[in-house]
């Protein structure tokens, strides 16, 4: 296979300019010269080299082999899953009330043990998990939280697995922390705890790994978005995305429409001005909606378009989780050129008060996400004049976090 030869090219980049977060890295990046044919840019190689430049991600270069292989092991269990009887529920239920399937819990074991035994992490916090759990794991069994290392890890082990069964596309989704010094508390799980319940903008790394036709891992370290395809014949995840960029405005909208008479008003109005064609773009908008927000997040990046899963009557602070799927792919597509908004606010500044909160989450090209956001403030501002007989009422807004 011809990955590359010479040095690898990087793509052109688009108009979009990433918001500029409070603790944006700049980091030196390599120049991949001298590129093996046959290998490409391996993952490894990337984060050597980046290390290299930068020595201060010394040790979030041994976290991403950590998080590789678990990536590797799940891919194999997805592929698997039929011929191996690790299809359907687990007869378990999850801290959320949802009914676990049994890869949810083999992907949560396949990744948390990645995790713990790495020896990196004070702190390991699972969608999957009840409570925050201690990042370090003895060979006795013993949980410790070392005194040397640095960082908390939060993660979906199997974002979208209720479609798993149905062969449909699925993923992990990742974020990663850097430990807070301040955090004095006495009890380890509460200091647990506290270690997690950090706002998006806090991030060092965040990323996902879609597992469909090909293998596809997709992270940032705070300096743009890459990606990576597993190549099976070598066992490595190999550069075919670098530098990837959203472009300003696409022309595909991501949404549940089973939800639309639940939506706040302003979220229903902007659908069906984009399905009419009335919009700012001035033509009408396809609808494609997998259901794995993976998937979704994946075809948004490299084609632009939106994706939400927006407040509803049903679900006053949305659906989706904070610090395991919004937060951490809010942070991949700023990073790309994008924007993400919970419809009012930015989703990067959202402060979690528990490890399982919930917040609407809207993700995209950055016009198409402004044009939303538009409705919204219009919806603000009617909403205050109402005094006077003409704003929208309270049944017609959900959420204005």
């Amino acid at each position: 296979m011809n990955y590359a030869s010479g040095e690898l090219e990087q793509p052109e980049k688009s108009t979009a300019t990433p918001p500029v977060r409070p603790n944006s890295n700049t980091f030196r990046n390599p120049v991949h010269r001298n590129v093996c044919p046959q290998t490409g840019v391996t993952l490894s190689r990337y984060m050597m080299e980046m290390e290299r430049l930068n020595p201060e991600l010394q040790e979030l270069e041994s976290i991403f082999t950590s998080i590789q292989v678990g990536c590797k092991a799940i891919s194999k269990l997805v592929r698997t899953a039929t011929l191996a009887c690790n299809t359907g529920a687990a007869g378990n239920v999850n801290i959320q009330g949802e009914d676990q399937k049994k890869m949810d819990v083999l992907a949560n074991d396949v990744l948390k043990n990645a995790l713990q035994w790495a020896g990196h992490f004070k702190t390991i916090a699972s969608e999957e998990e009840d409570e925050p759990l201690v990042g370090f794991m003895h060979e006795d069994g013993r949980a410790e939280a070392l005194v040397d290392t640095n960082y908390i890890a939060v993660f979906d082990p199997l974002d979208g697995s209720s479609n798993s069964d149905a062969g449909i596309p699925v993923g992990t989704i990742f974020g990663i922390f850097h430990h807070r010094e301040e955090c004095g508390l006495d009890n380890a799980n509460d200091r647990c705890l506290e270690d997690v319940l950090q706002p998006g903008k806090s991030m060092v790394a965040a990323g996902y790994c879609l597992y469909s036709s090909a293998t596809t891992l997709v992270f940032t370290l705070g300096d743009g978005t890459h990606g990576f395809t597993l190549d099976e014949s070598l066992g490595e995840f190999v550069l075919t995305h670098p530098n990837m960029k959203i472009p300003q405005r696409g022309s595909i909208y991501s949404f549940n429409e089973g939800n639309r008479f639940d939506w706040d008003k302003p979220v229903q109005d902007y659908i069906t001005n984009l399905q009419q064609g009335r919009g700012e773009a001035g033509k009408r908008y396809s609808l494609r909606y997998v259901g794995s927000m993976v998937a979704d997040i994946h075809r948004t990046l490299q084609y632009g378009g939106i994706f939400g899963y927006p407040a509803d009557k049903k679900n006053l602070n949305g659906k989706l989780r904070l610090l395991y799927e919004a937060a951490p792919m809010a942070f991949l597509v700023e990073q790309a050129g994008g924007a993400a908004t919970t419809g009012t606010r930015p989703i990067m500044e959202v402060l979690p008060t528990d490890v399982h909160d919930r917040v609407p989450c809207i993700l995209g090209s950055p016009a198409d996400v402004a044009e939303l956001q538009s409705y919204y403030a219009k919806a603000q501002t009617m909403n205050r004049s109402s005094d006077d007989g003409e704003g929208i009422g309270e049944a017609d807004l959900t959420h204005f976090a």
